[in-house]
């Protein structure tokens, strides 16, 4: 009579540990699925408030494109920065590391003027890519020793609102998914005479 009833009891065992086992496994689909659509949210999110801000032509807003030459003695070493807003242009040269003004010149510039410019840095993507959480990883210190580094970012009252870089190094792509060739000529093209002031002149053939 018991071995019976033990034997009733046994099935019933079985289906509700089934049932317990496919109820775990729809909960851990669920949270994978509800989870990677989070983080898909806030990698769109991170991305529309940079072009969002790119596109806001409001006082106090500009872009800028920096650019470090080659790692060497600090005699040699050289950079130059485009600062763009919807009242001025300018374009600075430096030399060594401590950023030694050597050359440029600035402009005056109208808010009609930078709203086609940011559209144009716009359909170029200069805000396409996503700034890495990890800040080791936008940490530039001796990234692309021997060639160069590209720095695009959106800025608001003088605070970075989203930066993107790229370099020629092809092991170090950067957090830029768009040309920096484009972007940088959209850049110097705001600026006449651009070339007289840029201290180098890049070659784009690295693949370190």
């Amino acid at each position: 009579m018991q071995r019976n009833s033990n034997f009733r009891i046994l099935p019933l065992i079985i289906a509700i540990i089934v049932i317990a086992l496919a109820i775990a496994a729809v909960v851990s689909i669920g949270r994978a699925i509800f989870s990677g659509g989070g983080s898909s949210d806030e990698k769109t999110a991170q991305v529309d408030e940079g072009r969002e801000a790119l596109l806001n032509t409001t006082g106090g807003r500009s872009v800028q494109m920096t650019v470090r030459g080659p790692i060497v003695a600090d005699e040699d070493f050289q950079s130059y920065q485009v600062e763009i807003s919807n009242s001025e242009r300018s374009i600075t040269a430096y030399k060594g590391y401590l950023e030694s003004r050597t050359d440029g010149t600035s402009l005056s510039n109208n808010t009609r003027a930078y709203e086609q410019f940011v559209y144009a840095l716009d359909k170029a993507n200069m805000m396409k890519g996503t700034e890495a959480e990890d800040e080791a990883d936008n940490d530039l210190r001796g990234i692309c020793a021997s060639g160069y580094v590209y720095e695009f970012a959106v800025l608001s009252s003088g605070n970075n609102v989203k930066s993107l870089w790229t370099s020629t190094c092809g092991g170090s792509k950067g957090t830029l998914e768009a040309s920096k060739d484009q972007l940088s000529n959209l850049f110097l093209d705001q600026i006449p005479n651009s070339s007289d002031y840029v201290p180098f002149k890049q070659s784009f053939n690295y693949s370190l």
